[in-house]
């Protein structure tokens, strides 16, 4: 199990840029024609998980997990099943901050502002993958972990604007409106739109 070993600022963070160009190479452990792994080796802190195709369903959690190319936890298999059955050809995992973290308890307390910066270069990138790209909100109530990750969501919301994001979610909202997270639903669940303007200005 993952925990994180300290702060994100410590490591000497991979640039988006540079983990995309050696994602983009043949990979000894995993086919990367098929998979999207952005860095590709497991380390504190993860850009992109997902499949490759020219429309995908691009769900945004809060942080990364343990999953990997060819081993995705039950939130990711989910992911992959939503996006198959609501006519995509592919999904991406994305996160509002990049820090693994098992437990979100465990994440950091401030937000790594070059973490940041960096993971919002990956989700400009991902959004550019289609014309038309469908953003899944499905980060549940966790978003209310840390003060920082509004913040770095209301960053999401306006770029997403600058490329025609659509939002959707699936399954019912909490009463306080957060979007459902992708365990548990079922695998024939249809997405819905999601008034991701209306819900940042509850936070």
């Amino acid at each position: 199990m993952h925990i994180p070993s300290g702060s994100t600022d410590v490591l000497e963070l991979a640039s988006f840029d540079d983990a995309l160009r050696s994602a983009n190479l043949p990979q000894e452990h995993y086919d990367a024609g098929k998979w999207l792994y952005v860095p590709n080796f497991y380390s504190e802190y993860r850009y992109i998980l997902g499949t490759r195709g020219e429309n995908p369903l691009i769900c945004i959690g809060i942080n990364p997990s343990t999953a990997a190319p060819d081993d995705l936890d039950n939130t990711l298999k989910s992911v992959e099943r939503i996006a198959h059955n609501n006519g995509f050809d592919s999904f991406i995992m994305f996160n509002v901050y990049a820090q693994r973290a098992t437990d979100p308890d465990r994440m950091e307390k401030s937000c790594n502002s070059l973490l940041h910066k960096e993971n919002m270069k990956a989700f400009s990138y991902v959004l550019s993958i289609s014309e038309k790209p469908v953003v899944w909100a499905a980060w549940g109530t966790i978003i209310e972990k840390r003060p920082y990750l509004k913040e770095c969501l209301q960053d999401m919301v306006a770029i997403g604007q600058s490329y025609g994001a659509t939002w959707c979610c699936a399954g019912a909202c909490s009463k306080k409106g957060h979007p459902h997270h992708p365990l548990y639903l079922r695998k024939d669940e249809k997405t819905k739109p999601f008034d991701v303007e209306r819900y940042i200005k509850t936070l």
